[in-house]
Parts: structure tokens; C-alpha cells; sequence
């Protein structure tokens, strides 16, 4: 039951937040995953970790599809060069199941993620006349 009301929250969410808002999320998951992840290559639960890599990997993968070169060609240019580390980084990681690989996806998208939890905000500020 918990996960049906979890379902319908996420799908209202998903419809009623703006573009940056949806953005912010998939970095929040992108986080809470490679965190996960790491955590349970602490542990030794390979199996769980691999799962939480998985998904990290199909966010990075879908910030990648996203990327509109025809608004910003230089700043794709710069994010298709960082996901694609992260994407490379990630699947070495689930084969291997190696802290560093986790580690090095972790320093390679921190500053991108507090970079738009900067410019989202603004943005909608800005948007709204304040």
C-alpha cells in the first residue's frame, strides 16, 4: 500500500515540477544511489550495490539524452564529456565493485550538482520577478 501512495506521489511530482525542479531530483537520486552504493561495497552486499549502480547509471545515462546542443553547444559539449566518464566510471564500478570508481563518479558530479542547486533556484526566482 505504502508503495502505491509512494507511485502516486512520485507521478504528481513528476507533473507538476518544472524542468530544474526535475533536475534537482534526478541529482538527489543520483546521490542517494552512489552513496548507497558505496556503502554496500562496505558492507560486502555486491549484489545490493550493483543494483544501486544500475540505477545511478540510468540517471547519469538520462541527463545525457537530455542535453540540448542546439540551446547551449558548449556547456553539452563540457556535460556529454563528464557523463561520459561518470557512465564509464559507473560500469566499472558494478563490474568491479571498487570504492575509487564510486569515489571518482562522487568528485566528478559534486560540483555540477551544487551548481544547479544554485541556478535552479535563481532561476525561478528570477522567472518570478524577485
Amino acid at each position: 500500500m505504502f508503495e502505491t501512495a509512494a507511485a502516486r506521489y512520485t507521478q504528481i511530482r513528476n507533473t507538476t515540477s518544472s524542468p530544474g525542479e526535475l533536475l534537482l531530483a534526478l541529482y538527489d537520486g543520483l546521490f542517494r544511489f552512489l552513496n548507497g552504493a558505496r556503502a554496500c561495497v562496505e558492507k560486502q552486499d555486491l549484489v545490493r550495490a550493483r543494483e544501486q549502480l544500475s540505477k545511478a547509471h540510468a540517471i547519469v545515462s538520462e541527463l545525457y539524452i537530455a542535453l540540448d546542443y542546439s540551446a547551449a553547444p558548449e556547456l553539452c559539449n563540457q556535460l556529454d564529456a563528464l557523463y561520459s566518464f561518470a557512465m564509464d566510471r559507473l560500469m566499472q564500478a558494478s563490474r568491479k565493485c571498487e570504492i575509487t570508481l564510486i569515489d571518482e563518479v562522487i568528485r566528478v558530479m559534486t560540483p555540477l550538482r551544487e551548481a544547479w542547486n544554485v541556478a535552479v533556484p535563481q532561476a525561478q526566482r528570477e522567472r518570478a520577478g524577485f
